[in-house]
């Protein structure tokens, strides 16, 4: 597997999933965003001022495990 952290995320468009918006305009958004130049690879982040510039990088197949893991302890459905 290739290092995710050695791909720029450079140009990287980030979508906002945000949950209430108690904290201020947009205080409680995860966002992610696919990283160029790679079918696989993204990157997510906080939005959070304090969060600002720091990142985790997955795959697509570690993404799509978190969701329907997290989706499943949640008691949630689609």
């Amino acid at each position: 597997m290739k290092d995710l952290y050695s791909l720029t995320a450079e140009g990287t468009e980030f979508e906002n999933f945000c949950g209430g918006n108690l904290g201020g305009e947009h205080e409680t958004c995860v966002e992610v965003g696919a990283i160029p130049g790679s079918a696989t690879a993204f990157a997510v982040r906080d939005n959070k001022p304090a969060g600002a510039g720091i990142e985790l990088r997955f795959t697509d197949a570690e993404l799509n495990d978190f969701a329907v893991g997290w989706v499943k302890k949640q008691g949630l459905a689609l």
